[in-house]
């Protein structure tokens, strides 16, 4: 563990810091697809993505979900962090993308290790910081963007965060992430295949060029 530390958080924290979250850590793999927290959870600890990628999503009353943002390696979720010191329940959706580890850390090393070191308070605020940028983003974008654009994004952001041009995700789930409708999605999915941006088939979508 102490060595996947310092590959993807060494430049982050000391020495010290470090050999602490891999004496209280716990570290765990995770399947692609698996739910790791619903809303309404209690959330028990505090995620170190080591590998792989999580998404974060917000749901209505209604069970409809929208993409907030992707958590990659060398990351944390700030919501989860919030409701860590505050000890609420969740108010997000965390979903593996793909398969990943990570490093659980105890709610209450987190006030510990704020007050003890700097790295910790820095790592903290910047991912607040970045965070709250990505979901005012996404306010943005489903306030002034289309659809066919916002689609266009999360297309692009998919082959960034897989790096692979082939996206296994069928139309209802994508629907699902970006808070509209099926019959939407795979209007402006067809839509982009016969511009030539696409190749559509059963089970996944082939990027083919989205500049």
């Amino acid at each position: 563990m102490i060595q996947e530390l310092k590959d993807n958080y060494g430049h982050l924290f000391e020495d010290d810091l470090l050999n602490e979250i891999a004496q209280v850590g716990t570290f765990k793999e995770i399947p692609a697809g698996f739910t790791m927290l619903e809303i309404g959870d209690y959330v028990r600890g505090m995620p170190l993505l080591v590998s792989g990628a999580i998404k974060i999503l917000r749901e209505d009353k209604e069970g409809d979900e929208l993409l907030l943002y992707y958590l990659e390696s060398g990351e944390t979720c700030s919501m989860t962090m919030n409701c860590c010191m505050g000890q609420t329940k969740s108010e997000i959706k965390a979903v593996a993308e793909k398969d990943t580890k990570l490093i659980m850390i105890p709610v209450q090393k987190m006030e510990e290790w704020t007050a003890n070191y700097k790295s910790w308070r820095n790592f903290v605020f910047q991912s607040y910081h970045t965070r709250l940028n990505e979901v005012l983003h996404i306010l943005d974008s489903v306030a002034f963007e289309k659809m066919d654009q916002r689609l266009l994004n999360y297309l692009k952001e998919k082959v960034r965060i897989n790096k692979g041009n082939t996206i296994y995700n069928t139309h209802q789930e994508i629907a699902y992430d970006l808070h509209s409708s099926r019959v939407v999605i795979s209007r402006l999915l067809k839509k982009l295949e016969q511009m030539g941006r696409v190749k559509l088939h059963r089970n996944h979508i082939k990027i083919i060029n989205l500049a």
